[in-house]
């Protein structure tokens, strides 16, 4: 399967990511860039968008372009740090550019932006399977 198809199928499979109302952006080889608009839903006690909403949407992106490289891929490691609040109605970006692959593990830093702003910084291991994407 070409590299630049395959998020698109694996976003076609995931419930979830089509919840959260995920957008591919940009998609080839080692490279993806989402998009979401927070919404009133995924609001969190205090009326900011929940933790959980940022470190999806750059799981998510990390997980779409670890997979470009045609193997079955799954994180094995993240963390994410949020450095700012969201609000209601902001929309986010999370460009994940795989930086480092082997055999068998890529490593990989996602920011998540508002515009050009800064909000979370995702960092993240993936292990890479024999499968291929068919």
């Amino acid at each position: 399967m070409q590299a630049e198809k395959i998020p698109f199928k694996m976003l076609s499979l995931d419930p979830f990511s089509q919840w959260l109302g995920i957008e591919i952006l940009e998609c080839e080889i080692g490279k993806c860039k989402l998009g979401l608009t927070i919404r009133k839903d995924m609001l969190n006690s205090m009326g900011k968008a929940h933790g959980g909403i940022t470190y999806s949407l750059a799981d998510t992106a990390f997980g779409f372009a670890a997979n470009t490289h045609g193997k079955y891929a799954v994180s094995i490691e993240t963390s994410i740090n949020h450095i700012e609040a969201l609000n209601e109605g902001d929309f986010l970006m999370a460009e994940s550019v795989i930086e480092k692959v082997n055999n068998k593990l890529g490593f990989n830093i996602i920011e998540v932006k508002r515009g050009d702003e800064l909000v979370a910084l995702f960092k993240g291991v993936v292990y890479r399977t024999q499968k291929d994407w068919q």
